[in-house]
C-alpha cells in the first residue's frame, strides 16, 4: 500500500528547517562578534563507568561538521552526518519543488523510517565503541 504524502507535516518541517538554519547562522555570527567558548560538562555515564553512552561524541561530531570536517564528524558520531544529509536533501528538494511551484515534484517525502535508521545508527555505534573499549581497551570517543 502506497502512503500518501503528509503535505502539512512536510510544510511544517520545511519551515522548522529554515528556523534551524537561521538559528545556526545567528549563533555563528554571534561567535564571530563575541568570543564564545562552549564548555560542556563531561558525560556522566562515561565519567562513572568508563564506557560510552549512546550520545557520547555527538557534540564533537556537530562541531566538526560545522568546521567542514565530515570524516571526523562521522567518526565522532555517525548519526550527525546522517541527520545532516537528510536535512540538506529535504531542504533542497522542497525548495526546488516550491520554486517550481509544484511542477517538479521532487520534495523528499517524510517517513518515520529515517528516525528508525537514526536509532539503529546510534545503537550500532554505541555497541561498537563499547566493544572496542572492553575488548581492546581502546577509547574511541
Amino acid at each position: 500500500m502506497k502512503r500518501k504524502r503528509d503535505e502539512i507535516l512536510e510544510k511544517n518541517l520545511y519551515m522548522a528547517g529554515w528556523c534551524f538554519l537561521g538559528a545556526i547562522a545567528v549563533l555563528e555570527l554571534a561567535g564571530h562578534i563575541f568570543p564564545l567558548k562552549l564548555n560542556l560538562p563531561p558525560c556522566v555515564v562515561h565519567r562513572f563507568t568508563g564506557y560510552y553512552c549512546p550520545g557520547c561524541g555527538g557534540t564533537r561530531a556537530c562541531m566538526e561538521l560545522l568546521k567542514g570536517h565530515i570524516v571526523r564528524s562521522f567518526l565522532a558520531h555517525p548519526v550527525v552526518v546522517f541527520g545532516a544529509g537528510i536535512y540538506f536533501w529535504f531542504m533542497l528538494s522542497h525548495t526546488v519543488e516550491r520554486i517550481s511551484r509544484g511542477r517538479l515534484k521532487i520534495g523528499m517525502k517524510y517517513t518515520d523510517r529515517y528516525l528508525y535508521a537514526a536509532a539503529v545508527i546510534i545503537l550500532v555505534q554505541w555497541i561498537a565503541k563499547n566493544v572496542v573499549k572492553a575488548v581492546w581497551g581502546i577509547g574511541l570517543a
